[in-house]
C-alpha cells in the first residue's frame, strides 16, 4: 500500500497500521478509536489536540512503514491517556516556563515519559526516536521530573523538529481545529475513555508494563492535595456567616435609638469553637487514628492554632470524654467496638458554648443524625473499598449526609 507523497492521505495504510497496534496493545484498543483522523500537511508526522483528534501527514504516512506507524498511534494515544496537555499546561503556570522553547522540552520530556513503553513486543523502534538514555537520562521517571534534568542544547538540536502536537504539552498549534470544531470529545467523553482504558489494564496487570500500570492506578485513585482539602473545608466552615456569631449587651446595638427605652443586643464575633470527634471503632486501623492526630494537629493550624478552641472526642458506639487540645500525641483514643456516631454528635451538641464546627473523622461505616445538627460539619473520610458488617452480610452503610462537607482521606481522595 503505497500512496502519492502529494496525494491525499493513505487512510487503508493508515487504519492497517492502528488495527496493527490494537493486535499487539489490545488494553489500549479503546482509545485508539476514540480518536478522530485529520488530514494535515502542516504537522510534520502526528499530532494530537486534547479533543482526541488525530493530525496525520500525508507524507509521513506514505514513506512510513506499517509497523512504525502502529507505533506512532499508541505514541500520540499515549499522549492523551497521560494528559501529557492538562500537566503541561500546569507546569507552566508552576515553574513560569513560557515561549516555543519551554514547550519543545515539555513534548521531549512526553515522549522520554512513554517511549520506554511503547516499543518493543511487536511494535518496531523507528531510527531516531527519543528515549531517555540518549539524552542520558534514568528511564521510568514522569514528564516532570525529566524537565528538571535537561536543557535544551547539543544532544536536543536533532530534535528541533519535534511535535506531536497540543496534546503532548498544552500550547494550542495552528492546525488545531479547536473545541468547537468537528469530532471534539467532551470532557466526559475523555473520561469515560481513560476509564474503560484504565479498567481493562487493571484486569490483566500481568501483561502490562509497569509505567502503564501506574498510571492505571492513579486513574482510578487520583491524587489530590487532601490535607489541603480537608484544611479549606474546616477554614471555609469556620469563617462561614453565622459561625461565632453571638449577642452581648456590653455594648448597646445602634438599632437601641430607634426603640426608646428598650436596650438591644449587639451583634459580635467571637473565635469558633471546633469539636473533633474521631472514630475509634474497631473498623478503623491503628494507621488511621494516628492520621487522625495529625488532622487534629492541623485543624488547630485552620483556626488560627488556638488550641484552646479545639476540643477532641473519641467515639465509637458511645462516646468518651470531651478533651481539650493540648498536644495531640497525648490524647487516648480509647475503643474498639460497633460504631454510631450519633452518640459523638449528642455528646459534642451537649457541650456549652457549643461548637461552631464538628470534624467527624471516620471510615463512614456508621448511622448519621436524622437531621442536620446545629452546627456545620465536616468529614473526613478514611476510604473503604466496600463497606460490610461481619453479622450481617447485606449491610450497606449509609453515605455521609448532603449538609455534610466530605473530604475523602488517603489514597483515593475526593471532595463534595
Amino acid at each position: 500500500m503505497t500512496s502519492d507523497p502529494a496525494g491525499t492521505l493513505d487512510r487503508n495504510k493508515l487504519f492497517t497500521a492502528r488495527l496493527h497496534a490494537v493486535r499487539v496493545r489490545p488494553y489500549l484498543a479503546t482509545a485508539l478509536f476514540a480518536l478522530h483522523v485529520v488530514e494535515s500537511r502542516r504537522v510534520p508526522t502526528m499530532a494530537v489536540d486534547p479533543h482526541w483528534r488525530c493530525y496525520v501527514s500525508p507524507t509521513f504516512v506514505a514513506r512510513t512503514p506499517v509497523e512504525e506507524l502502529a507505533g506512532a498511534w499508541v505514541h500520540e494515544v499515549s499522549h492523551l491517556l497521560r494528559d501529557h496537555h492538562g500537566r503541561g499546561d500546569r507546569v507552566a503556570r508552576e515553574r513560569g516556563l513560557t515561549g516555543p522553547g519551554e514547550r519543545l522540552r515539555m513534548n521531549i520530556a512526553a515522549d522520554c515519559e512513554i517511549n520506554d513503553d511503547v516499543f518493543g513486543d511487536g511494535l518496531a523502534r523507528p531510527e531516531g526516536v527519543v528515549e531517555p538514555g540518549s539524552l542520558l537520562l534514568p528511564e521510568g521517571q514522569l514528564m516532570e521530573d525529566y524537565l528538571r534534568q535537561f536543557r535544551l542544547g547539543p544532544r536536543t538540536q536533532h530534535l528541533a523538529w519535534l511535535d506531536c502536537g497540543s496534546g503532548a504539552d498544552g500550547l494550542a498549534r495552528e492546525w488545531d481545529l479547536g473545541p468547537d470544531g468537528g469530532h471534539a470529545l467532551s470532557r466526559q467523553e475523555r473520561d469515560a475513555v481513560r476509564f474503560r482504558v484504565a479498567e481493562g489494564i487493571t484486569g490483566r496487570p500481568g501483561n502490562v508494563p509497569r509505567g502503564w500500570q501506574r498510571w492505571a492506578e492513579q486513574a482510578f485513585h487520583p491524587p489530590q492535595p487532601w490535607r489541603e482539602l480537608l484544611g479549606a473545608a474546616v477554614r471555609s466552615a469556620v469563617s462561614a456567616s453565622g459561625v461565632g456569631e453571638d449577642y452581648t449587651y456590653g455594648r448597646p446595638s445602634r438599632r437601641s435609638a430607634g426603640v426608646p427605652g428598650v436596650i438591644l443586643p449587639a451583634l459580635r464575633r467571637r473565635p469558633p469553637r471546633v469539636c473533633v470527634v474521631i472514630d475509634t471503632s474497631g473498623s478503623v486501623s491503628d494507621a488511621e487514628l494516628g492520621s487522625a492526630l495529625l488532622e487534629v494537629a492541623a485543624i488547630s493550624r485552620a483556626v488560627g492554632g488556638r488550641r484552646d478552641l479545639v476540643t477532641v472526642l473519641p467515639c465509637d458506639a458511645a462516646a468518651q470524654v470531651v478533651r481539650p487540645l493540648c498536644r495531640a500525641e497525648d490524647i487516648p483514643l480509647v475503643g474498639g467496638g460497633g460504631t454510631d456516631l450519633r452518640a459523638g454528635f449528642a455528646r459534642a451538641l451537649r457541650d456549652r458554648p457549643c461548637p461552631d464546627v464538628i470534624v467527624v473523622l471516620t471510615d463512614g461505616q456508621t448511622p448519621w443524625p436524622a437531621s442536620r445538627p446545629s452546627s456545620r460539619v465536616v468529614v473526613g473520610l478514611f476510604p473503604r473499598a466496600s463497606r460490610w458488617d461481619e453479622n450481617d452480610p447485606d449491610y450497606v452503610a449509609d453515605s455521609p449526609p448532603a449538609w455534610a462537607r466530605v473530604v475523602t482521606i488517603g489514597s483515593a481522595p475526593t471532595a463534595r
